[in-house]
């Protein structure tokens, strides 16, 4: 039976973007791939060098198939992954027009919405050091929303850590709603990753010291990113301080978030101290955004080591 050191679980979808840099609208031709914040980050794990496993429901059609052999093509466990016969794949489109990048879902009654607590396997999320959940997985459905309680639970019950990343979604699900669900989430993790951004729509304020306050209330060791030109690390009444790496020239965006995040996670599963793992996130991130995609600009460990300094690179 197969296992993970990191298990994660969500939805993810074909995605289309059209080529030629045109928009959508004027479009002839697309470029396909896939993507969702989950397998974006277990694709970063295994290119890491961490065992990661991702599980979710895919439609049993050929966007679903395309999606499962891609990521177990990049070294995920994908054995509690399910293609479902009847139940589409969720589809996201997306282009960049005037500097400005625009996302189009179509995932409503996606089989990934359908997900319930049943389709947990116990035995998976317990013998994992880290289960990592995020906020867009129980935006899709409520019979999401108690999956995602209900693997929190299973992680909490074992004495597995929990990794909690908002990745707040206003498309999904309003602010009102939002809240609590999310708080809920990040009062359970042990490693809770928000974004500043997301931090001043949680709390209702843009007062730095009231979020500082909200965040030492947590048991969680808090990661703030895009705080300024830097990474916060919060525990109770210490605050560390992580500069961002400097980047020659962002080509794209999307991804850098979980990048970030498979770079800490991997540096936590490797007994690096938050800070050391923080830093490999960091450099993960800047990496990302000089390169396109999802996920496909993710580095593999070999090159992260190269650019930390701890072996040569060897051009030709």
């Amino acid at each position: 039976m197969t296992f993970a050191d990191i298990v994660t679980f969500g939805e993810t979808m074909a995605l289309m973007m059209p080529g030629q840099g045109k928009g959508i609208e004027h479009a002839k031709t697309f470029d396909s791939s896939f993507g969702g914040a989950e397998s974006n980050l277990a694709i970063g794990l295994a290119r890491l060098g961490a065992k990661a496993g991702w599980f979710g429901r895919l439609g049993d059609d050929p966007l679903g198939r395309m999606i499962l052999k891609g990521i177990r093509g990049e070294g995920v466990d994908v054995s509690r992954a399910a293609l479902v016969e009847g139940e589409p794949t969720g589809l996201m489109l997306r282009d960049v027009t005037w500097g400005r990048s625009s996302v189009y879902y179509y995932r409503k009654l996606s089989a990934a919405s359908k997900m319930t607590p049943a389709h947990l396997d116990e035995d998976y999320i317990r013998q994992a050091k880290l289960l990592h959940v995020t906020g867009i997985t129980p935006a899709l459905s409520e019979s999401c929303r108690e999956t995602t309680f209900a693997a929190v639970d299973i992680a909490r019950k074992h004495g597995v850590k929990v990794s909690f990343d908002p990745n707040l979604r206003l498309k999904l699900w309003s602010m009102e709603e939002a809240r609590p669900v999310l708080q809920r989430l990040a009062e359970s993790a042990d490693y809770y990753l928000p974004g500043y951004d997301e931090l001043q729509l949680l709390y209702g304020t843009d007062d730095f010291d009231a979020i500082m306050g909200e965040l030492r209330k947590l048991k969680a060791i808090s990661i703030v990113k895009g705080a300024g030109n830097e990474t916060l690390i919060v525990e109770k009444d210490r605050i560390d301080r992580v500069p961002f790496f400097p980047v020659k020239q962002v080509v794209d965006t999307v991804g850098a978030g979980d990048g970030f995040c498979a770079g800490f996670l991997s540096g936590i599963v490797r007994e690096q101290s938050p800070i050391e793992a923080v830093r490999l996130g960091s450099l993960i991130g800047a990496m990302v955004v000089q390169g396109a995609g999802d996920w496909e600009s993710i580095p593999p460990l070999a090159l992260v080591e190269a650019e930390l300094g701890s072996r040569k690179h060897v051009e030709r």
